[in-house]
């Protein structure tokens, strides 16, 4: 099955990609919510319809160019979670021409560009801040909140529809109970913006909220209307580390060439550097740094369990260099293929850009040539 890869590959699971799936989507059903999938992570229309087969009809974008993807591939409900780009106000007009299409703001001045400028309806999601710190409205600042909302409808062409966030600041956690306590922090600072906006005469509105690590390990979504994970369809060991997956349900790894090896230096060379992998890395409890963890093929499910005493130790553009047990340095010879399962997998898939299933067959991501 892998004998003809000559370059690092992207491998997909299929099987536990689709059980994923059907894992999140069963727990949004079982909660009462919309589940709105963030499909940055495969962005791949074919992968699209696996979640339609799980009864998905509404998606999350990051990109007003990952919107034209989808909306030609068949779907008509996305919204865009990244801030406007004032830049593109043209092909935004022609999506909302073409879709349902739902737009994310934090600032008058975007709320007023586009009153002036939209020539289609849109639906509005103001940016909350409930502790990430990266961008959006602070969940407690209602006066900006209310102007925010205030432009907004003022725009003949918007209308407000509620509060969003993303609590990326999930992915510092390292247990279950901070998970479960973010997410809890989280709904209560949201709700407490949508009721100081609708006490003050907006709405009624609603409540999206993202991340894989809180969406994975919370039981169900008490208090949200929505919800937007996207990690959670491969997973990686980023997310293993948090808590929030079982490696068995990491979906993708990285098939590498070896070209070398080292056994006086304990270092395996592959072909599989920084533009394969990304340079996303974890802390080891050794306190070494990882860029992937190292599995060897196998032949019923693509790649067996990480190896102990094995990680990718470092990289550079085109290669990896893996610090190796004495059992991995006993097996492997220069030419053979060894499994990289990726520390963050959005990153990965976006650089390697094409899937190969265990069955064989190629899956393209958007942008691939």
């Amino acid at each position: 099955m892998l004998s003809d890869i000559t370059r690092p590959t992207a491998l997909l699971n299929e099987e536990t990609a689709c059980r994923n799936i059907a894992r999140m989507a069963e727990k949004a059903r079982r909660s009462g919510v919309r589940f709105r999938p963030h499909f940055k992570t495969h962005q791949s229309a074919i992968i699209g319809e696996w979640f339609r087969a799980e009864g998905v009809a509404a998606i999350t974008v990051s990109s007003v160019s990952m919107a034209q993807y989808f909306a030609a591939h068949g779907w008509r409900d996305i919204l865009i979670a990244f801030p406007v780009n004032w830049r593109e106000i043209e092909a935004i007009n022609a999506l909302a021409e073409a879709v349902s299409l739902h737009l994310l703001l934090e600032s008058v001045e975007t709320a007023r560009f586009l009153a002036a400028r939209l020539t289609a309806p849109v639906g509005i999601w103001l940016k909350v801040d409930t502790g990430y710190g990266r961008t959006g409205l602070r969940w407690d600042d209602a006066a900006d909140l209310q102007a925010v909302a205030a432009a907004v409808e003022a725009g003949q062409q918007m209308r407000l529809l509620g509060l969003l966030s993303h609590a990326g600041h999930s992915y510092h956690a390292r247990s279950t109970a901070e998970l479960q306590a973010i997410y809890a922090e989280t709904v209560e600072r949201i709700s407490g913006a949508r009721r100081a906006l609708e006490q003050a005469g907006f709405g009624p509105l609603q409540v999206s909220l993202g991340d894989t690590p809180c969406c994975s390990t919370v039981e169900g979504f008490a208090g949200v209307d929505e919800v937007r994970p996207g990690n959670f369809v491969f997973n990686d060991m980023m997310q293993v580390q948090i808590g929030a997956c079982r490696v068995e349900d990491v979906a993708v790894a990285v098939a590498c060439p070896v070209v070398a090896v080292h056994p006086e230096d304990r270092k395996i060379v592959i072909y599989g550097g920084a533009v394969h992998l990304s340079k996303e890395q974890l802390a080891l409890d050794d306190r070494t740094i990882s860029y992937g963890a190292v599995a060897l093929p196998d032949a019923s499910r693509g790649w067996g369990v990480p190896l102990p005493g094995c990680t990718v130790a470092s990289l550079s553009q085109e290669h990896g260099i893996i610090r190796a047990s004495d059992d991995l340095l006993a097996q492997v010879r220069i030419g053979d293929l060894l499994m990289v399962l990726p520390v963050h997998s959005c990153l990965t898939v976006d650089l390697l850009k094409t899937y190969r299933t265990l069955a064989g067959e190629r899956i393209p991501m958007m942008g691939a040539g």
